[in-house]
């Protein structure tokens, strides 16, 4: 049994996914499993997949679904079932994770606590630029290096450069709620079980979201590490979002809000 799983979930994006895979191959913590939540994507993923496993000492699943549509939520609850991790990290194919990422997950983790992550998102430009000769070297996450290829600096670059007293303060007086999100975000795995993982209604819009308000309706307290576990996140369009998920994902959150629901009859386990 492994103690950690990192699950990475990815639909038809392999140009992010590699860079991603990338990402875990220079983790400076190596003993870890990685899970790939695969929601239908093609064989240039799979054949992108196979071809990382043959060269990495990383122990790697490919757990894929039919497409039918956006069904992350779904093939979300297939990587908790297939993972053998008793702490599972949560992540997108389209997100670079910074070489400490597992290491700082591991060490921030505690119980009775899921763990709020953070991101940086990039312009396309920057995003399909990057190498990995710039993931192993870590200047993909230098402001400066960034500012050099033309991004702009603001506030929200801090998240990048922020350690030790710096980044304890930047978490503690943040104005943003520590949430589940899915792009960065951790749990223990009985914690995710004892409320059935994701609720598989739940389309684009706010889906990691609910799960998380789940384990604080159960008395899972979130922790704010948005300045302490860090991922670039790639840019790209998403033509799949419609209205109506967004407007049917909206209506289920408020209704585990309202009810202070603990349970999903719609996760991992299924009502017969």
């Amino acid at each position: 049994m492994s103690t950690v799983s990192v699950i990475v979930s990815t639909y038809n994006q392999p140009q992010w996914l590699q860079k991603a895979l990338w990402g875990f191959r220079h983790q400076t913590h190596k003993t870890f499993e990685l899970i790939i939540a695969d929601d239908g994507s093609s064989e240039e993923t799979t054949d992108l997949i196979t071809e990382f496993q043959k060269n990495s000492s990383l122990t790697i699943q490919h757990v894929w679904q039919e497409d039918k549509g956006f069904r992350k939520t779904r093939i979300l609850n297939k990587a908790i079932v297939a993972s053998t991790g008793e702490y599972l990290i949560f992540t997108d194919g389209d997100c670079i994770p910074r070489n400490d990422l597992v290491a700082r997950h591991l060490k921030h983790r505690k119980q009775q606590c899921f763990l709020s992550g953070g991101y940086f998102k990039l312009p396309l430009d920057i995003s399909e630029a990057i190498t990995e000769n710039d993931i192993e070297t870590q200047r993909c996450f230098d402001v400066n290096w960034l500012v050099d290829v033309g991004l702009k600096k603001t506030f929200k670059t801090r998240k990048l450069n922020s350690y030790g007293l710096s980044e304890k303060l930047l978490n503690t007086f943040t104005p943003t709620k520590a949430t589940w999100d899915g792009n960065n975000a951790s749990g223990w795995r009985t914690d995710i079980l004892d409320v059935n993982g994701f609720d598989e209604r739940m389309q684009y819009g706010g889906e990691d979201r609910e799960l998380g308000e789940r384990l604080i309706n159960n008395g899972i307290k979130p922790v704010q590490v948005r300045y302490s576990a860090i991922t670039l996140h790639l840019d790209h369009p998403r033509g799949y979002v419609t209205d109506d998920m967004l407007e049917k994902n909206k209506q289920i959150r408020k209704e585990t809000k309202r009810q202070k629901r603990v349970w999903t009859s719609f996760g991992i386990k299924k009502n017969d």
